[in-house]
């Protein structure tokens, strides 16, 4: 069977990872092994820290199931460097929601959620979203196969753009009269964009002198909630 037909789970918890070894799941793993319709003997991939592997179903009850390890996957699907996605906190949060999926599909290895000048909400509401969207995260790296779990960390202030960590950064702006269609060196590269209303004058003047690069992304007006997936595309496109 082909692999990317399997389904794939990610487990955080698992003690050892060597062939044979069992992988004890507890109940929202068991379950959803159920839903999968899944059986002693069928096939499915686990990540675990140390990478993805072939393993079967070794038992099964109401909630709990058991799992073999059989071999390790050696797979290279992931970004050449790091992608990290600084993406807007949204005047309606649920945006954000829709946002998560897509950037997972894309290869984003950290999604970091903003509170923008026009986010009309603060890092403390926002912060509540914050088990949702890693639950989003995870099912989206399931189903599209990821080999690594993307980091989901706490929402954060604009200012924390100003001292971000990464030698590419680029903030999408479709005001700005200098942007770019830049080209990608080696080394994490960081993306943002910005909310409803977009980023104001000042936020866009404060990111060029800490560094972030302008780029444009055509001649439409993007939403929110599109942006940042319209941003990592181009990214993955220039460097795969």
């Amino acid at each position: 069977m082909d692999t990317m037909s399997l389904p794939r789970l990610f487990i955080a918890h698992a003690p050892l990872a060597a062939e044979g070894a069992v992988v004890p799941l507890g109940p929202d793993e068991a379950r959803h092994l159920k839903a999968l319709r899944l059986h002693p003997g069928d096939a499915l991939e686990l990540v675990l820290v140390s990478g993805p592997w072939k393993a079967e179903v070794a038992h099964m009850e109401r909630e709990r199931a058991l799992v073999r390890l059989v071999a390790p996957i050696h797979e290279d699907r992931e970004p050449a460097a790091p992608l990290h996605c600084c993406i807007p906190i949204t005047t309606q949060i649920g945006l954000v929601d829709e946002m998560i999926p897509g950037l997972v599909e894309l290869g984003a290895t950290l999604i970091q959620p903003i509170v923008y000048a026009r986010s009309e909400s603060d890092a403390k509401k926002a912060a509540t979203k914050s088990e949702r969207w890693a639950r989003l995260i995870q099912s989206a790296a399931e189903q599209s196969h990821r080999s690594i779990l993307p980091e989901l960390r706490a929402p954060l202030p604009f200012e924390a753009l100003l001292k971000w960590d990464a030698p590419q950064k680029w903030v999408a702006y479709e005001l700005a009269t200098d942007a770019k269609n830049p080209s990608l060196g080696d080394g994490a590269l960081a993306l943002t964009s910005g909310p409803e209303g977009g980023i104001t004058d000042e936020e866009f003047e404060a990111l060029k002198q800490a560094g972030w690069l302008p780029v444009s992304l055509g001649k439409s007006i993007l939403r929110a909630v599109t942006a940042p997936a319209a941003l990592l595309g181009a990214a993955r496109f220039l460097r795969p």
